[in-house]
């Protein structure tokens, strides 16, 4: 088997250990007689897999009892609009940080339901920076305060929480959930796409605090209500039940890593080596500033943007997959989440140093 370094945005690498298991189990889960994406969401066998699933997440991030925990359906995209019709109760406006591309989206979906006040907004850098916190423009009287923890795109990652004056602290944590310990009790609700650090795409978490639950007026579907979803256990609908297995084989696979505390090290180490690398190189470029580049996202940018084409091109012969910048902003970006090994890194290093040499 030649499995090569998957440096995709999202859907990204899986511990490979977790893609062993699931390949064994997959005619059979344990003694059941059948695979878990045959199974009843209502059986005992997958409401086990759930359980654990769901118990194993609470410990790894020690959240608080008073916080439900929801496994839901149509990524952070979908949050982006659950989020006003479910928390604002009565306020009609909300406060927005813009660090990036999600943010900016979430801002965009936002409006259709509140007045959005832009607290902040890096966008005159072209989304290099954060904001400096003083600058701020918090209106306490707004309905709650959203910022993206980390913006896959740009390659901007917050190394502190915010205060929100006050306010329920809302956040998009999906590039960068579990990567590093956090206190959730300073937040109001965390959501997250599993497809970048906790599984394959398909399931949204969302960890919301109980006094945001049941605000949502009744024009509101139950399917996106946070309320009825938390009534049903997550299961008002049929959920991605294999998915959710998958996801649960990565927490447990996290846990035998170490924890989230164990794995920020290894994070730590990955990312410091490559923004070494391309610091000292004549070739290579990150744009970001230095107080709030990412440990997940890793953007640079050749000197002459003609060899581009060439460099992806070698890079795919060598193993080293996705490593296109998005789009809109072109260049590379190295996405090291949590599952990409230390050694996918420094294979990486070791081919943009022979690149540079040779061209």
């Amino acid at each position: 088997m030649a499995r090569i370094y998957n440096f995709s945005a999202g859907p990204s690498t899986l511990p490979e250990a977790v893609l062993i298991k699931a390949q064994q189990e997959m005619l059979e889960w344990q003694s059941s007689g059948m695979s878990v994406m045959e199974m009843s969401h209502r059986g005992k066998d997958f409401m086990a897999i759930a359980d654990t699933m769901k118990n194993d997440l609470i410990e790894l991030m020690a959240i608080p009892a008073n916080y439900k925990v929801l496994f839901l359906q149509g990524g952070a995209s979908a949050q982006f609009a659950m989020i006003p019709q479910n928390i604002l109760n009565g306020k009609t406006s909300a406060c927005y940080v813009n660090t990036g591309a999600w943010s900016t989206s979430a801002i965009k979906e936002a409006a259709k339901y509140c007045e959005v006040k832009l607290v902040a907004s890096s966008e005159d850098t072209a989304f290099t920076s954060i904001p400096a916190a003083e600058h701020w423009q918090i209106d306490t009287d707004a309905g709650y305060l959203h910022y993206t923890s980390n913006e896959t795109i740009h390659g901007v990652e917050f190394n502190h929480v915010p205060d929100a004056k006050g306010l329920p602290l809302v956040c998009d944590m999906s590039s960068n959930i579990l990567s590093r310990p956090v206190d959730v009790s300073r937040f109001g609700i965390i959501y997250a796409g599993t497809q970048k650090n906790m599984g394959p795409s398909g399931v949204t978490v969302v960890i919301v605090r109980e006094d945001l639950v049941g605000l949502a007026p009744k024009s509101v579907p139950s399917v996106f209500n946070y309320e009825q979803q938390a009534k049903s256990d997550s299961m008002l609908n049929t959920p991605a039940t294999y998915n959710w297995y998958l996801l649960g084989l990565v927490l447990q696979w996290l846990k035998g890593e170490g924890g989230v505390a164990a794995i920020e090290q290894r994070n730590i180490n990955k990312a410091n080596k490559l923004y070494q690398a391309i610091d000292q190189s004549s070739m290579y470029r990150n744009p970001v500033a230095l107080d709030c580049r990412s440990r997940m996202n890793v953007p640079f940018v050749l000197a002459d943007a003609g060899l581009d084409k060439e460099f992806l091109k070698l890079a795919e012969q060598h193993g080293l997959s996705t490593l296109a910048g998005h789009r809109s902003v072109g260049g590379m970006r190295a996405s090291i989440y949590n599952a990409m090994p230390e050694a996918g890194v420094d294979a990486l290093i070791e081919f943009m140093a022979e690149f540079e040499r040779t061209h």
